[in-house]
């Protein structure tokens, strides 16, 4: 099976990544994405249905998450950076924070270990920490979060590709003790629609659901799940129009666009919302 454990897609995304970076045009570049990714990482594309066609929206995930990060840590003074399932993103060695700001990642063990290896050799641009913790333990988070809630004032909490392999009650639940904590102003995630999850089922859906890592969340309610749980959407950047607005669109995306704008504007914003980037902000 191309992937094996919910943790080999930190692998496959971070291949995408090393891809980017080998482009002239690079809109990023992530020069620790290919030895963090390794043999594995290129051996999941190289397999996966659709593996390099689809690089396209991973990329540009990667490209939106940086410039939102990098905006609420300069534009908002934010001082904690909490990156929940971390995986193999390398931000802060590749991106130019403040020395000031606290990194934390947040992952399972063997995967922390794994990167923390890998990055010995580098100096983080900001303070860094990696606390290994399992996040589907309720227990273990909320001490987690009580802790560093203590210690943060204004706090971004990044949860970049982790949501979709949760479940309604995960999700709520992960919301709702984040909103506990007064320090935690700002949560950074990705979103899909039911739509694109029926989408993604047709090519990765088995492979997935084999490799113990099968997509769940994806709310027919969109962002309004979360407001009900304390978080209000502050802005909502369309995948597809990120995708487009950085050169990274998927083959054929101009016939989308136009079949798009013939239909009704319910049916527009519709298509706009099949995926996209979230930030939330605390509601008090």
């Amino acid at each position: 099976m191309p992937i094996e454990h919910v943790s080999d897609t930190a692998r496959w995304v971070a291949y995408y990544r090393a891809m980017e970076t080998d482009r002239r045009d690079a809109v990023f570049r992530d020069p620790y994405a290919q030895r963090l990714a390794g043999p594995e990482g290129k051996r999941i594309v190289d397999e996966i249905p659709r593996g390099k066609a689809t690089a396209w929206a991973m990329i540009t995930r990667t490209a939106v998450f940086d410039e939102i990060i990098v905006d609420v840590v300069r534009g908002r003074n934010a001082d904690l950076v909490l990156n929940l399932a971390a995986g193999l993103d390398a931000r802060p060695w590749r991106l130019p924070f403040p020395p000031t700001l606290r990194w934390v990642d947040v992952d399972l063990p063997p995967m922390l270990e794994y990167k923390t290896s890998v990055m010995q050799d580098v100096e983080p641009s900001c303070r860094y920490e990696a606390i290994p913790a399992d996040l589907v333990d309720a227990k273990v988070r909320e001490a987690l979060f009580s802790q560093l809630g203590r210690e943060a004032s204004r706090a971004l909490v990044v949860a970049e590709g982790l949501l979709i392999y949760l479940t309604d009650e995960q999700v709520a639940g992960l919301a709702t003790e984040l909103h506990r904590q007064a320090s935690f102003k700002w949560w950074l995630i990705d979103l899909a629609s039911p739509r694109l999850l029926q989408i993604l089922a047709k090519d990765w859906g088995r492979t997935l659901a084999q490799g113990n890592a099968p997509f769940r969340f994806a709310p027919p309610n969109g962002t309004e799940f979360f407001r009900q749980l304390g978080w209000r959407e502050v802005s909502y950047r369309s995948a597809l129009e990120e995708a487009h607005r950085i050169g990274r669109e998927m083959p054929m995306m101009w016939l989308w666009r136009l079949l798009s704008r013939l239909s009704p504007k319910e049916k527009q914003e519709e298509f706009r919302r099949i995926s996209g980037f979230v930030l939330f902000e605390r509601m008090d």
